[in-house]
């Protein structure tokens, strides 16, 4: 007997007060028999539910009790399926889950639900490439963070010899392809690249969570900081206004609009070297005009006189 079931047996009789052990049967495409011991199976266990024989009978809450999934409104289940249900089209445990809150939803809710949960569909897989599956070393991680035990890890960071320490894992993010883990160490809050783990072995040691974390807070800071880290330098550069969406696009926050001088848009472009710099903004050639600082202005000069030795006798 699964558990998955009953709850959803019970989510079922929350949302309509009162079901037959047909209409469980169609709802979880099982038989009528094991609704039926489903049913009897949440009462066994002490879950107030009663059956009441009868030609309008049924099993039902003592009570009578009849209740929405979690008190949601209408709007906020819209939201919670519209967020949800892009993922149930890439996570087979998602598309469940998802079913099984549908039927909870009282029948006023469902259809706007449905149709929310059904609105967006993420096909993640670049073009010409297929699905990447989630590596198993991050499945691993999230596991010791859900049940929140310690991992033994070791760690190899960028020109740094491999290390082994044990933290408290609190948090995994994926951004743009790549996995990072937040944990707890010794020496405070740290961040660790999956891809640089060289293993991590899960303990049997628990940790308690702090009550007051927040993954996304914490993520929020660890991007300040490191987009600050990587803004070290910044260059005053003057372009034609209509192709500043395109240095935007290709720099992101690293490059912002600073004011107009006549028909030219200020911007201000961010790296932490000069020669970073120099080697975004040398493919504009002379659309562009580096004000300042003189050392990106050395830096284009000279990858100028590269490129012009390169190929001044073709």
């Amino acid at each position: 007997m699964r558990a998955d079931r009953l709850v959803a047996v019970l989510l079922l009789m929350q949302a309509r007060g009162r079901v037959t052990a047909a209409e469980v049967a169609g709802e979880l495409e099982i038989s009528v028999a094991t609704a039926r011991r489903d049913l009897e199976a949440l009462s066994t266990a002490g879950i107030p539910v009663y059956p009441q024989p009868g030609r309008n009978g049924g099993w039902q809450l003592i009570g009578g009790a009849r209740t929405d999934l979690s008190g949601l409104t209408a709007t906020e289940a819209q939201a919670l399926f519209l967020l949800v249900g892009p993922a149930a089209s890439i996570a087979p445990d998602a598309k469940a889950a998802l079913r099984k809150l549908v039927r909870a939803l009282p029948d006023t809710f469902r259809e706007h639900a449905q149709a929310a949960a059904e609105a967006v569909v993420i096909d993640p897989a670049r073009w010409g490439e297929h699905v990447k599956e989630r590596p198993e070393l991050v499945r691993r991680l999230q596991d010791a963070v859900v049940r929140r035990v310690k991992v033994r890890l070791e760690y190899a960071g960028r020109g740094r010899d491999a290390s082994e320490r044990v933290v408290d894992p609190l948090g995994l993010v994926d951004k743009d392809d790549v996995w990072y883990l937040i944990a707890w160490t010794e020496k405070g809050q740290r961040t660790f690249r999956v891809d640089r783990l060289l293993s991590a072995d899960v303990t049997a040691a628990r940790f308690e969570r702090p009550a007051d974390f927040d993954l996304s807070a914490a993520w929020e800071e660890i991007v300040d900081r490191m987009e600050e880290r990587r803004s070290g330098l910044t260059a005053t550069v003057l372009m034609d206004e209509r192709f500043v969406w395109v240095m935007q696009d290709r720099l992101g926050r690293n490059c912002e609009v600073d004011g107009m001088e006549g028909d030219r848009a200020r911007l201000k472009v961010t790296a932490p070297t000069p020669l970073m710099i120099a080697q975004h903004l040398a493919g504009w050639g002379g659309s562009i005009e580096v004000v300042d600082p003189p050392s990106v202005q050395a830096e284009l000069a000279r990858l100028g006189q590269e490129l012009a030795d390169r190929y001044s006798g073709i």
